[in-house]
């Protein structure tokens, strides 16, 4: 694979987050825009982009393995960028909702072609991994300070035009970069790097699922809750929005390099171990941060957030370490479709949620699901146990 190509598959993954997260990042001013007294009331118009973005990632990862990671990937950067385009020129909010209904569907591709293709031949799956995590939580953070800059400077309209124009040009980068592929990848024989029985294969599918839910349900509430949360616990600190993207944008670039350390430790240590010790750690942090404000808790923010983060690149790992290249984007898309798909009630319950009993019940009930994510862990089967006879434990 070319640096052209691995370069435009990590830009791909930014864009993919930037572009979700431009309604949460913008919901205030269009919530004045299009007559809504709250933002709290106009969130729940998001939920369809974030429910299409789990439910498409079935499809595209069959499609991805049967008929070609490049093509769906075309796919992904001409689609995405159409639909927020689209999005640009909405006149209401259930003409909006439409349109990032769409936008979710393009970008449910993604995550169950993009890395797997972008890890089928590397030496080192974990570093890739996190690398291209840094890259999508980067994604993240231009959410927040480039969002927050166009909304200010041109309009909520132009933070939809402006991602949507680069992800046009980065499919045609990507057409001309990438040459066609051989074959499907449903046709290749490259192996797991650790194999495990169909009955153990089924259990760690189950607890990455499982896992992965808890941590979508984790990632989606603070990345669509923290611009107003910020605001709330830094009242009276600081006022302008600009500066509180600013800051926001700080949290996730600096939580974002997690991702990266963590890639590098999956490869040399137990995954189940790191995993285990990194979701423990968010519990008594989101609890903390649930009764502080001011800039302590915007310590305790980043904190959680570099926590968050860190235990992103572990699902992926699981899958490039248990199952076969050949239907790894088959099983992306199964276990997003579930995760993503169970997990976007996090959009629909955020506005209402916080509206009723506000932020700190909120903190404490990602706590709890912090909980769930750790006694999940625990089921995964060892790293080195489990490896066949003659062959090298990872």
């Amino acid at each position: 694979m070319s640096r052209q190509t691995s370069l435009l598959l990590n830009v791909a993954h930014a864009l993919d987050h930037l572009c979700l997260l431009i309604f949460a990042a913008a919901v205030a001013r269009i919530s004045v825009d299009f007559g809504f007294d709250r933002w709290e009331d106009l969130m729940p118009f998001g939920v369809g982009m974030f429910f299409l973005f789990g439910l498409g990632s079935l499809p595209a990862g069959r499609l991805g393995d049967l008929w070609g990671r490049r093509q769906m990937m075309l796919v992904f950067f001409f689609g995405l960028g159409a639909s927020a385009l689209l999005a640009a020129v909405t006149q209401g909010p259930w003409q909006l909702a439409a349109a990032l209904v769409l936008m979710g569907v393009f970008a449910s591709i993604y995550h169950p072609v993009g890395i797997p293709m972008l890890v089928q031949s590397a030496r080192n799956p974990g570093a890739t991994i996190g690398i291209n995590g840094l890259a999508g939580n980067l994604g993240v953070a231009g959410a927040a300070i480039l969002t927050g800059f166009l909304v200010e400077s041109f309009g909520w309209r132009a933070a939809f035009i402006v991602p949507g124009l680069i992800s046009l040009a980065c499919g045609i980068a990507f057409a001309r970069a990438t040459p066609h592929e051989t074959e499907a990848p449903a046709k290749r024989t490259q192996k797991a790097a650790v194999e495990l029985t169909p009955a153990m294969l089924v259990r760690v599918f189950l607890v990455m699922t499982t896992a992965a839910i808890t941590g979508s349900l984790l990632f989606n509430f603070t990345t669509n809750g923290n611009g107003q949360l910020l605001a709330e616990r830094l009242r009276g600190l600081v006022e302008n929005p600009a500066v509180l993207g600013s800051l926001l944008a700080l949290v996730y670039a600096i939580a974002s390099f997690a991702q990266v350390i963590v890639g590098h430790l999956i490869d040399r240590m137990s995954l189940k171990r790191l995993y285990l010790a990194i979701a423990a750690a968010q519990v008594p942090v989101l609890l903390l941060a649930a009764h502080t404000s001011g800039w302590a808790f915007y310590a305790l923010l980043m904190l959680a957030m570099v926590l968050i983060f860190g235990a992103i690149p572990f699902t992926d790992a699981m899958i490039v370490r248990f199952v076969d290249d050949r239907m790894r984007s088959r099983v992306a898309g199964m276990r997003l479709a579930v995760s993503f798909g169970v997990s976007s009630i996090a959009v629909w319950l955020l506005g209402p949620v916080v509206k009723s009993a506000g932020f700190s019940t909120l903190l404490i009930a990602m706590a709890c699901i912090a909980v769930c994510t750790t006694a999940a862990i625990g089921f995964l089967p060892g790293d080195r146990r489990h490896v066949p006879t003659g062959a090298q434990p990872t």
